[in-house]
């Protein structure tokens, strides 16, 4: 591992007096660093979908296109579990940022006319986009174990993880008034936010710290009083690589319980997000206008219902993340099947149903990640949540989500789309349950 990334060391522990007052300014510090790290990631990601029309102009098609935005896809699941092991092992405060520096110059790259050349050349770059992404939940996982206890930890990821839902949203607006200030859409879709992205990177770094101890402080279980059943003094010590995987991933099981449920749960997420716009223009008749409207509300309902969410996992259900993943799913299912069955000329039931499962199925996505952070050590955290991100993004989203939906769609119609969505759901509800017995054990020793 390079130097320049290796974890800060403990410092001596700063008088008793003063650690109250220093821990409650550091941890919000570091909460706003991540937020927006991790929102600054955003701005460079999904550009790509935005120049797509432009693209088509240029005399690409469909199908080039989706193989050149796939490679993203891909590469990001892969990074977030490999470079998920390297986060393990790694300064947060120096990994977020550079993550954030390398997918912004690469969307420079990509706002040339030479960076958008031929597909091939699109590939590649939507491919080290999706790498570099992948170093951005990882270190925020990190932070977030250092940084708050388990029992403060669903709310805290809640608010943390609507980050995404605020730097996508503003990718849009970013590139229309890039256009208007440059004349240019490769400047306003890539350039503009490239260069945001890198003021934000700096910024991150100024505010994130690594671990409350490379800060003189003790270890936020001893600061708050609040030790897991699974923590040891070996928690706070960085681990070997196959330490890692081998002890605390792969072996596992567990785990790999989360990471099925959570390739179920995006599948639910991106199946219903990604071909809302097909389904309601192709079998709907609604136009361009209200189908933008549905897509936006539905991005938008996930922030209270994220939050909410974690709210609930942590003071109603006291740390039992899977009996809350349970309730929305369930929830979730209902929704999709009154989506299914409402019939045309009813737009605002079908909106309210967008809305509701945009509002329930981002919990759940969230709750996986706080599963993966609490059930594993907090020096494999990017490792864990590395697992059930590739899981989710790969199987989930890349095979079932989007090619396996678009195969069904085709062969069988949308009947068997809402078939599968629904099949997901309790799939996902079933997988869940597995996790049951083992967070009992964490919340039970945490009393």
């Amino acid at each position: 591992m390079s130097h320049f990334l290796t974890p800060p060391a403990f410092k001596a522990e700063i008088p008793a007096g003063k650690i109250d007052k220093q821990y409650k300014r550091l941890r919000l510090q570091v909460f706003i660093g991540i937020f927006v790290g991790y929102a600054g990631y955003y701005l460079v990601r999904k550009n790509f979908t935005m120049a797509m029309p432009e693209l088509e102009q240029m005399g690409y098609d469909h199908a080039a296109l989706g193989f050149a935005i796939s490679a993203n896809a891909i590469a990001y699941a892969l990074s977030k579990f490999l470079m998920g092991s390297v986060s393990d092992r790694s300064d947060a405060r120096k990994f977020l940022p550079l993550g954030l520096l390398l997918a912004a110059g690469v969307t420079f790259v990509l706002g040339t006319q030479w960076g958008t050349s031929s597909i091939i050349m699109m590939f590649i770059l939507q491919f080290l986009i999706g790498w570099f992404q992948g170093m951005g939940w990882p270190p925020c996982g990190r932070v977030m174990t250092h940084w708050f206890s388990i029992k403060e930890r669903g709310t805290k990821m809640s608010i943390w993880n609507c980050a995404h839902n605020v730097g996508g949203a503003l990718v849009g607006p970013m590139a229309a008034y890039g256009l208007i200030w440059s004349g240019s859409w490769r400047f306003g879709t890539f350039c503009f936010p490239a260069f945001v992205a890198l003021f934000i990177a700096i910024l991150a770094y100024l505010l994130i710290r690594d671990t409350p101890q490379s800060c003189g402080l003790p270890s936020i279980e001893k600061y708050r009083n609040d030790y897991p059943k699974n923590y040891s003094a070996k928690s706070e010590e960085v681990l070997t690589t196959k330490e890692i995987f081998f002890k605390y991933v792969l072996n596992n099981r567990t785990l790999w319980f989360i990471a099925i449920a959570n390739a179920f749960i995006y599948m639910v997420r991106y199946g219903c997000l990604d071909w809302a716009p097909t389904y309601l223009q192709n079998v709907k008749g609604y136009n361009l206008k209200d189908i933008g409207w549905a897509y936006f509300a539905y991005e938008f309902a996930a922030i209270p219902g994220t939050i909410i969410c974690g709210w609930l996992s942590d003071k109603i259900f006291k740390g039992r993340r899977a009996i809350t993943i349970m309730i929305y799913m369930v929830l979730t299912a209902i929704f999709i099947a009154i989506y299914w069955f409402n019939p045309s000329g009813h737009a605002m039931i079908d909106v309210i149903c967008l809305i509701m499962i945009g509002f329930l199925i981002y919990g759940p996505v969230m709750l996986i990640g706080v599963q993966a952070l609490d059930l594993a050590p907090k020096n494999a955290a990017g490792t864990s949540a590395g697992l059930t991100g590739f899981f989710g993004y790969f199987f989930g989203t890349a095979l079932l989500a989007n090619i396996g939906v678009g195969f069904v769609v085709d062969q069988f119609g949308w009947n068997w789309y809402f078939i599968m969505m629904l099949i997901a759901c309790a799939l996902a509800f079933l997988f869940v349950t597995f996790t049951y017995k083992e967070e009992q054990y964490l919340v039970k020793g945490n009393k």
